[in-house]
């Protein structure tokens, strides 16, 4: 069930990601064929994922006075940066995908959030609850 779940939202945040490409200026995706921009938006989900997953908690930790300060606004920036991060480690593994600066990082990182958000919101049953 819980690998059914992480399918889910993996889809999901490629499916995000996809949109964001089309929304944002400055997030692009390349590919030579449809497949391959399928497959890497696939695969930048999935470090996108692993990123937030690993860091976004500790950085939470770390930088709480600064969410309590700006009132959660520090989450916004915190999220381009995210985002930034996933660009750099997507050039140093030659994946066809890019962000042009900290404000396509900032606006995709919003994107990203909304579409997922609806996306979730609009699945008739969510698999991975117990």
């Amino acid at each position: 069930m819980r690998t059914v779940g992480f399918l889910i939202r993996w889809a999901i945040t490629a499916v995000a990601l996809w949109i964001t490409t089309l929304i944002v200026p400055g997030v692009d995706v390349g590919g030579r064929s449809g497949a391959n921009t399928v497959l890497t938006l696939v695969v930048v989900a999935l470090i996108f994922g692993l990123v937030n997953a690993v860091l976004k908690p500790v950085i939470k930790v770390v930088g709480c006075i600064f969410y309590l300060l700006t009132l959660g606004l520090f989450a916004l920036v915190v999220n381009a940066l995210l985002f930034l991060l996933t660009d750099r480690i997507a050039h140093a593994l030659d994946l066809p995908f890019q962000i042009d600066g900290f404000w396509a990082a900032f606006w995709g990182a919003i994107v990203m959030a909304v579409v997922t958000w609806l996306i979730s919101v609009a699945l008739p049953d969510r698999l991975d609850r117990r």
